[in-house]
């Protein structure tokens, strides 16, 4: 369900709680992917972006995507109450939508070199452009079939090998190409794809991600050597279309 956000001048489409599954600038507006450099601790990256948006004359409402980093993964029960307080700092923002959430996310947890508390790692926003093309950020997605209260299935289980890694890979590739098609928009229009995982990329990006996004491979794949978010999730994947800043 793509829904419009004039007062941000993006459109999203609709996700659970935490995050929308993706969101594509409207027209007369272009994304911004702004990447904090060094990465911020989270409960002041939150002012940086206020700040930012007041010195760019954007309102909150513009702000489509946060990427974050944790120091491990979580389990169910820890990943909501990490949200809790994420979301709790969007409310006092006032940008949900009719009870939506229009705001984007990736947040994973760095295996080398790792944090000691959660860090921002850039954020995404609208700005006025005279542009004719399209800009998106999509959300970090993995092989997640199933989320209740208490319990998350995820395809092919505990496989590690390349045949089960290759299973997860193109159940998220899938997943995101529904979404950007609900977008009106494909692979070819990305300028960055992300994979996020420990394990050895050989055995998905020539296997499965380069042949499913077609000429995005032209552009390549970005390799995060992190894992996802939830202790059972293996993957994450996300993709973007955007300008590239640095703030810090």
């Amino acid at each position: 369900m793509l829904i419009d956000n004039p007062k941000g001048g993006f459109s999203f489409v609709k996700g659970i709680g935490p995050f929308s599954s993706g969101a594509v600038a409207n027209a007369g507006f272009e994304t911004v992917h702004a990447v904090a450099l060094p990465l911020i601790k989270l409960d002041d990256g939150y002012g940086v972006i206020e700040r930012h948006m007041r010195e760019v004359g954007r309102p909150l409402n513009a702000v489509c995507g946060i990427e974050l980093r944790i120091p491990k993964p979580l389990t169910s029960a820890g990943f909501d109450e990490f949200n809790r307080g994420y979301l709790k700092r969007l409310a006092a923002w006032e940008v949900h939508l009719d009870g939506n959430n229009p705001i984007a996310r990736t947040n994973v947890a760095i295996e080398v070199a790792p944090i000691s508390e959660p860090m921002l790692y850039g954020f995404y926003y609208t700005t006025g452009s005279s542009k004719p093309s399209r800009t998106f950020v999509l959300a970090g997605a993995g092989e997640v079939k199933s989320m209740t209260a208490g319990s998350i299935e995820v395809v092919a289980g505990a496989d590690v090998s390349p045949a089960g890694l290759a299973q997860k890979t193109m159940f998220v590739l899938d997943l995101l190409a529904a979404r950007l098609g609900e977008m009106k928009m494909t692979w070819a229009d990305a300028t960055a794809v992300n994979l996020y995982m420990v394990h050895d990329a050989n055995a998905v990006i020539a296997s499965t991600i380069l042949p499913a996004i077609g000429v995005a491979a032209h552009r390549g794949v970005t390799w995060h050597y992190t894992r996802p978010p939830i202790d059972v999730m293996q993957l994450e994947i996300d993709a973007h279309a955007a300008r590239e800043i640095v703030v810090g």
